[in-house]
């Protein structure tokens, strides 16, 4: 059974998935690659006010492709969610609440997720067309020169992902 799930969603929310529930996600997502996540860090050790909110930010590790001619996107499947490990833990610290790839979490991640109430979802890799369809919404919020590695406010509805690590810290690839 898939359960309805809107974002962003509050660390109580959060909190309450349990790994392996199977999930429909409706409302807004950031996009944000590896370049984006180092820039967010650095404007912010660089006292530069940021270009999205990151309390309660769900975030796809995803660059999309150019829409073509009629769709409000291209493909946008998920990337492998360990590039963006090394900022993971501070983007928790201020406030995320839901990251969204593919493949494994190290450590320190899991152990950020535990101390901040976090989780990490994972979208089907290698579906990115069929992802692209539950896209309702998109604009480009910051970081415009990167292309496909910019930041982008989707709108989604019924966007599916499971629960690959909960707040507790248990682990979907870990029970496989």
């Amino acid at each position: 059974m898939m359960k309805k799930v809107q974002i962003p969603m509050t660390h109580k929310q959060a909190k309450s998935l349990r790994v392996g529930e199977r999930l429909l996600l409706s409302g807004i997502m950031y996009t944000a690659r590896d370049a984006a996540h180092k820039r967010l860090v650095e404007d912010a050790k660089e006292g530069k006010v940021l270009p999205v909110e990151l309390k309660e930010i769900a975030i796809y590790y995803a660059g999309p492709a150019p829409a073509k001619p009629g769709h409000i996107i291209g493909s946008c499947g998920p990337t492998t969610s360990g590039r963006m490990d090394a900022y993971a833990p501070w983007m928790m610290e201020q406030g995320q609440t839901v990251m969204i790839g593919k493949g494994l979490r190290n450590q320190s991640v899991i152990d950020a997720m535990k101390i901040y109430g976090s989780v990490y979802l994972t979208a089907v890799g290698g579906a990115g067309a069929l992802l692209s369809k539950c896209v309702k919404g998109m604009e480009c919020v910051a970081y415009e020169e990167y292309g496909a590695e910019a930041i982008y406010k989707l709108e989604v509805e019924d966007f599916p992902a499971i629960v690959t690590i909960d707040s507790e810290g248990d682990n979907l690839y870990i029970r496989c």
